[in-house]
């Protein structure tokens, strides 16, 4: 029970610590800026629109980032989703089926076949994501 909370908390420390160096990687310095007083509701509405732009880095170090994090989403939630559980319980319950009645078999790989065609372009579809967002980025000018 010990070494389990041990290791937990060592898990925990080295992830947070990994967290807070990959965040002040990607992360330009925070600038000051002046809260605004007395100002109507519809000043604070367009100061609040404006907030985002005020956000991004001189150097515009955001989009590509968070592009890379996001084509780092895409494929792996693709990978994950259909090849990994879809495929896998798809297979599995084709062999029980071909296990309890022999006699189906073709049938039951043909249409196993199909399925798995039909979630491997699932996971196609999630890498052209990922390799548009990292090299024909439409959100870099």
């Amino acid at each position: 029970m010990a070494r389990s909370m041990a290791l937990t908390a060592a898990v925990l420390l080295a992830g947070s610590a990994l967290l807070l160096t990959l965040s002040s990687a990607f992360v330009a310095a925070p600038q000051k800026v002046s809260a605004p007083a007395g100002l109507p509701t519809a000043a604070l509405s367009a100061a609040a629109l404006a907030t985002p732009q005020m956000a991004h880095a001189d150097d515009g170090v955001w989009i590509p980032a968070l592009s890379a994090v996001g084509a780092g989403f895409a494929i792996g939630l693709a990978a994950i989703g259909p090849s990994g559980v879809g495929q896998g319980i798809a297979s599995g319950r084709c062999i029980d089926g071909i296990s309890r009645q022999p006699e189906v078999a073709d049938d039951l790989r043909g249409v196993l076949l199909l399925s798995l065609a039909f979630m491997e372009s699932l996971t196609i579809y999630g890498l052209v994501i990922a390799l548009v967002l990292l090299f024909a980025n439409p959100l870099i000018k």
